[in-house]
């Protein structure tokens, strides 16, 4: 049964000044509201407060490609959409498209129906003519649409109990101050018991549009089409944020589908002249400049506006709830312009002035980390002053655990290690970009090189980590590499003074911009998205933030590791002082880091031993927590608590302990539970050493040494970006080789691919030719 149509009207003289009236009525107690009118948002993650909603569907979401009919799947996924939100405690209103196409598709099959019937008795058994379909009419479509489009709303909505309403509305209709009121009136009680409006112009009476007539100024807007429609009915309903979802992604500054159009994630009503618009959709009678003029409007009026693809089938399911949630989806609409520059423009900023890096001669880009270790010293003062601040924010707060405290600390000495670190790696810069590789003589005069080049802009993204910041910058620079960096908000003061220090550093050859920090409130998520924009994405934190980088970064390659799950397998053969050594210092160093040990497998003749007691008393008298691994525990009376996944990694002094029957199993235990971060053996066997050694198949694989190892610093790379454990391009502590790519170089004179073929004069030499010392530009002599 459907539910009663309300057809009302209401007039607003003058735009956003017309809220005086609905002000008075407001506070006589008629209409409730949702929030205090005033300012939109001004950044897309407050749009997670937004309560009511008005979502508008254009004909070109609703209507399937041949206009005839709906596109009934992406209809349900909007549906589901809505009633989610508006069983979240939200007040959902949508303002749809649709009646036209749907009427057209019905009558479309009335006329055929009526033709062949009409022809079948006039004919008798003469074959059918041709039918042909008269021109539909668009006022009769809707006419004959608007009960079957609010049937099917009602049927879908149905499903997540959600009850629903239809009000019709005209332009003509809104010169009457008492039936504007009894809109809002109506409207407020439908929210008020949890029903979702469904808004559309009643297209079976309404005129034939008017030219340039849809918005005249920014005052007073003209009812034409669904997009000045949903503003209107915004601004009124004083929502918190419109939804309008169309058939582009957004707003481009020049018509899609031309080479420079560049989607704009945030527009600013102050752009407007920088905008050149296209064509109108494939249907309905707006465009997107009139749905530009729409959105500036209801932004005037204190609306919040995302224009949005709603047509993108891998994106239609959730496009409206990553919305709300502040995800970057589509052009957000703010009058709050930032003082510094969009990401975007801080990774267009970073890839040309890292092009400029990268040409520098090797002496240039090594004297501007060295200044940088230089300027490590010399403001000691000021880095520390500002990593007190960030530490003071962070006790006082009460919320991070101890060892990310000690990560976020800074100190003279870790500064002093910084400065040691970045001299290391100026030294090696040396001789890292254009490093010629492989040179072959493909043919006489036909010299073939494979050089070392920068991968290009690099986002690395790192958790309580100021120290983090002079490491990965001076890597960046050394190769050459533009840097994006992301540091979490506990350290903020530091990694300012410290991006300051870069920057300066940089200046002294005029590429300052290639490294930027990110302070704008940029979602870590939305970071990943840049994939026409980002190479190579790093994190540098906890497993759960690369995992969740993992995750998002789906069209841009992620380096690094999710899990530091690493093993000490003490052999039958292992030494008691290495052991003792090596297990305290592999889990007791550091515990927070990713390469502490997090599972002791012990071989089985071990367990009734005096080495195994030593061991058990050393992490007791260390403080370490032990959980029994299923068959450790099973040769205990009173076992500690058994763990309850192998594949923990602790963080803190705690760790695994589990019985294996020899080497080979435990090789077995590490492949099955392990995260192919750093495993080591302790054993005086050295077959059995070389073997375990040759058999694990992880990142690093040590013998008798400790799994803290695992560094950059400590490999002699100067520092690291992080520790890889991908099976492609880096894996293991990625230094300054990690950031390199390479390209291939040929030198011809006038070759050509048929003069080697059956009737060409040349052959193919392919000669090996020797490459060092020599670097790209500095070619030695044959």
């Amino acid at each position: 049964m459907l539910l009663q149509r309300l057809s009302v009207c209401f007039k607003l003289s003058g735009g956003p000044r017309s809220l005086q009236t609905f002000t008075r009525s407001a506070s006589q107690g008629k209409m409730p509201l949702a929030r205090a009118h005033g300012k939109s948002f001004a950044h897309r993650s407050d749009l997670r407060r937004a309560k009511r909603i008005v979502v508008k569907l254009g004909s070109a979401v609703v209507t399937r490609g041949d206009e005839c009919g709906l596109a009934l799947g992406r209809l349900a996924s909007i549906v589901e959409q809505v009633a989610m939100l508006q069983n979240q405690g939200r007040e959902m209103m949508i303002v749809t498209s649709g009646a036209v196409a749907f009427g057209k598709q019905r009558l479309r099959h009335e006329i055929l129906l009526s033709q062949s019937v009409r022809q079948a008795l006039h004919s008798g058994q003469n074959q059918l003519k041709d039918m042909s379909l008269p021109v539909l009419e668009a006022r009769a479509c809707a006419a004959a649409g608007q009960s079957g489009l609010m049937a099917l709303y009602e049927a879908m909505f149905t499903q997540y109990s959600t009850c629903t309403a239809q009000i019709l509305v005209t332009n003509l209709d809104f010169h009457d101050e008492q039936k504007r009121r009894n809109l809002n009136s109506t409207l407020h009680e439908l929210l008020r018991m949890n029903i979702v409006p469904i808004i559309n112009t009643n297209d079976a009476v309404v005129p034939p549009p008017e030219p340039n007539s849809d918005l005249q100024g920014v005052n007073v807007i003209s009812i034409k089409d669904n997009d000045s429609l949903a503003a209107r009915l915004a601004v009124e309903m004083r929502a918190d944020l419109l939804i309008a979802l169309s058939d582009v992604e957004g707003l481009y500054d020049s018509p899609p589908g031309t080479d420079d159009a560049k989607l704009l994630d945030t527009f600013y009503p102050g752009d407007q002249q920088s905008i050149t618009y296209g064509t109108k959709s494939r249907v309905g009678i707006g465009g997107m400049e009139a749905k530009v003029k729409a959105a500036l409007w209801a932004l005037q009026g204190g609306t919040s506006v995302v224009i949005a693809n709603g047509t993108h089938p891998k994106v239609t399911g959730h496009v409206i709830t990553d919305i709300v949630e502040g995800k970057k989806v589509g052009t957000f609409f703010s009058e709050v312009k930032p003082a510094g520059p969009t990401v975007e423009q801080q990774t267009d900023m970073a890839r040309t002035a890292g092009r400029a890096l990268a040409s520098l001669l090797p002496e240039q880009r090594s004297e501007i980390i060295y200044t940088m270790a230089d300027l490590l010293t010399e403001k000691r003062e000021e880095i520390l002053s500002a990593n007190k601040k960030d530490m003071e924010f962070a006790v006082n707060s009460g919320r991070m655990p101890p060892p990310l405290l000690k990560r976020l600390s800074l100190s003279s000495s870790k500064l002093n290690s910084l400065a040691i670190g970045l001299r290391q790696i100026a030294v090696s810069s040396q001789d890292s970009v254009g490093r010629v590789v492989r040179r072959t003589r493909v043919a006489n005069n036909l010299e073939l090189e494979q050089i070392t080049v920068p991968i290009g802009v690099l986002l690395v993204i790192f958790e309580s980590r100021p120290d983090c910041l002079p490491q990965v910058s001076a890597l960046a620079i050394a190769s050459g590499n533009a840097l994006l960096l992301k540091g979490g908000r506990e350290a903020a003061n530091s990694n300012r003074v410290l991006h300051e220090l870069a920057q300066e550093a940089l200046s002294i050859h005029g590429v300052r911009d290639a490294i930027q920090l990110v302070s704008t409130r940029e979602e870590v998520e939305d970071l990943c998205r840049l994939e026409k924009m980002i190479d190579l994405i790093i994190p540098r934190g906890s497993s759960q933030l690369v995992r969740d980088i993992q995750r998002a970064a789906k069209g841009i390659p992620v380096l690094g590791h999710s899990e530091g799950i690493c093993h000490v397998y003490v052999d039958h053969e292992a030494s008691l002082d290495k052991v003792i050594k090596i297990v305290r210092d592999s889990k007791c160093d550091y515990p927070a880091a990713c390469n502490a040990m997090e599972t002791l497998l012990i071989h089985r003749d071990v367990l009734r031993s005096p080495m195994f007691d030593q061991i058990i008393d050393m992490l007791r008298t260390e403080n370490v927590k032990v959980h029994a691994g299923p068959r450790f525990a099973s040769y205990l009376t009173f076992s500690p608590s058994e763990v309850k996944s192998l594949r923990t990694e602790y963080g803190d002094l705690e760790c695994c302990i589990e019985v294996v029957d020899g080497m080979l199993e435990a090789v077995d235990h590490i492949h099955k539970y392990g995260s192919s971060h750093t495993d080591v053996i302790v054993t005086e066997n050295e077959e059995t050493a070389e073997q375990f050694l040759q058999l694990v198949d992880s990142a690093c694989v040590f013998w008798n040494t400790s799994s803290r190892f695992s560094d950059g610093y400590r490999f002699g790379l100067g520092a690291e970006v992080g520790i890889s454990t991908a099976r492609i391009h880096a894996r293991g502590p990625v230094g300054l080789e990690g950031l390199l790519t390479t390209k291939w170089v040929l030198r011809g004179d006038g070759h050509t691919a048929a003069d080697f073929s059956e009737q060409g004069s040349m052959k193919y030499l392919h000669e090996n030719l020797p490459v060092a010392p020599s670097l790209h530009g500095q070619r030695t002599s044959n």
